[in-house]
């Protein structure tokens, strides 16, 4: 199936991708009674750090991908796997932490979505998300530039990307409902990919390119990853060892709800 989630892809970059959530699950301080819900979880690819790190909890994971559930179903970590949509999804039970990594950047108009998340957490609960902030690198502005240049008939694609705010602007959204810490860091990723494709290409099309490249076919496809990775090499250039190096800004924010 061509627009859903391609696991496997994916987890090539597992450990890149997995870091910001480690470092987002370690601004967890003490929990009210409840569940945890992974939202947007994903094939699991937090799921154990979640059970080690919360082992008195049940473990939920929700996400709108069949076959990223399937793939998350084979960790063994989740008590319950859910299948829905973030902006329609509302937990049977009140949770003691809504956790969210790299998810909420799908989903449009934060300054409705996070109050309308927080809302579902009781005294002392706990919304903690990690989201891409990517919208003006060159991945990510190459990319629109070039679907633009090469098919205009069928751009703009919805870009993920421009719903992520500023860490001030989560701060300032949230603060009348508790207790908020905010920031971003950017990792300076080392990737290298293993057939000879240029790895920030590699990297980009299990998650930003999704959108572009579901709407063309094969032939087109082909066509645009050529473009795409002549002018990915001028912006990041691969070593002679295969390797380049990709500078990834992420936004954190935590709400400890009053």
């Amino acid at each position: 199936m061509k627009n859903d989630w391609r696991p496997e892809t994916y987890t090539r970059f597992r450990g890149v991708r997995l870091r910001p959530a480690l470092d987002l699950l370690a601004q967890i301080g003490e929990l009210p009674d409840g569940d945890v819900i992974d939202l947007g979880c994903g094939d699991g690819a937090v799921a154990e750090a979640l059970a080690l790190r919360f082992a008195d909890k049940a473990i939920k994971g929700v996400d709108s991908s069949p076959v990223m559930l399937a793939k998350a179903s084979e960790t063994r970590s989740y008590d319950d796997l859910i299948h829905a949509d973030i902006v329609h999804w509302e937990p049977a039970d009140t949770p003691a932490v809504i956790f969210s990594n790299a998810a909420l950047n799908w989903v449009a108009d934060h300054k409705q979505m996070m109050p309308r998340i927080a809302a579902f957490l009781p005294q002392g609960g706990v919304l903690a998300v990690q989201m891409p902030g990517q919208h003006d690198v060159p991945s990510h502005a190459l990319a629109r530039k070039i679907a633009k240049r090469m098919f205009p008939d069928r751009y703009p694609w919805p870009d993920p990307a421009a719903h992520v705010l500023d860490p001030a602007d989560y701060l300032d959204l949230l603060e009348p409902l508790g207790t908020v810490e905010a920031w971003e860091t950017t990792y300076i990723q080392t990737l290298s990919a293993d057939d000879g494709s240029h790895p920030v290409r590699r990297f980009t099309e299990a998650t930003y390119l999704r959108p572009i490249l579901d709407v063309l076919t094969d032939e087109e496809t082909d066509s645009y990853i050529s473009e795409y990775e002549a002018e990915l090499g001028k912006a990041y250039p691969v070593s002679y060892q295969g390797v380049c190096r990709l500078p990834f800004r992420r936004v954190f924010f935590v709400l400890t709800k009053d």
